[in-house]
């Protein structure tokens, strides 16, 4: 398979031909290196991280960018599947950080999507699911303050706190994403979080972005 677009995220996976596992029971960093001699196989890493990659893009930027977003993080993966590590053993990471690196190209973006949804009432706010931050970060009504306060943070601790609140990756999974130790992941994550407190109030019950995420 040629894979200069996407496979259909509602088709299913295709076998590669030749092989005598089945790939949908392969590990991801199994596909990844099979995919370097059987295109194919790329397809399963497709079909079982697709959805959450575009949910992710979705909230960050929105749904009308995320089809893109999710494509071309696809696209550049199986461009750079000779470089992925198998030792890591899970893709995740190495996707959410390319989609991330893809979302920092659109900052403009993502700034005019935190204010749309700062002045979005939060009652109106209820269906757009793809449209909101995860729950993970805010809940209830606090949902206009917190876009706010999100828009004000620096890409990188942005970056590293949604990266934990919507993909819940932990901090080596973050490094891992990012290219950052895990100490940095750690203190950029400490310092959006106190930003956030002191943007809602310091003790305001619908910021629930988890402590113990690690």
């Amino acid at each position: 398979m040629a894979f200069d677009r996407p496979p259909d995220p509602g088709a299913p996976p295709r076998r590669a031909a030749a092989a005598p596992d089945s790939p949908e029971e392969a590990s991801d960093a199994a596909l990844i290196v099979r995919s370097r001699r059987e295109p194919d196989a790329f397809a399963v890493i497709f079909h079982r991280h697709f959805a959450e990659i575009h949910r992710y893009a979705a909230r960050r930027l929105g749904s009308d960018a995320a089809d893109d977003i999710a494509a071309e993080t696809f696209l550049a993966a199986f461009r750079k599947r000779g470089r992925f590590d198998p030792a890591r053993g899970t893709v995740r990471p190495w996707l959410y950080g390319i989609a991330t690196r893809l979302v920092s190209q659109h900052r403009r973006s993502e700034g005019r999507h935190y204010r749309a949804l700062a002045r979005t009432p939060a009652e109106r706010d209820q269906d757009g699911h793809d449209d909101r931050v995860a729950a993970r970060v805010t809940a209830g009504g606090a949902g206009a303050e917190l876009a706010a306060a999100l828009d004000r943070l620096p890409r990188g601790d942005r970056d590293v706190l949604l990266l934990v609140a919507l993909a819940d990756l932990s901090y080596e999974e973050v490094g891992q994403a990012l290219g950052l130790k895990t100490g940095t992941v750690a203190s950029r994550l400490n310092r959006a979080r106190r930003r956030l407190r002191e943007a809602l109030g310091g003790t305001n019950p619908a910021l629930i972005v988890e402590e113990s995420t690690a």
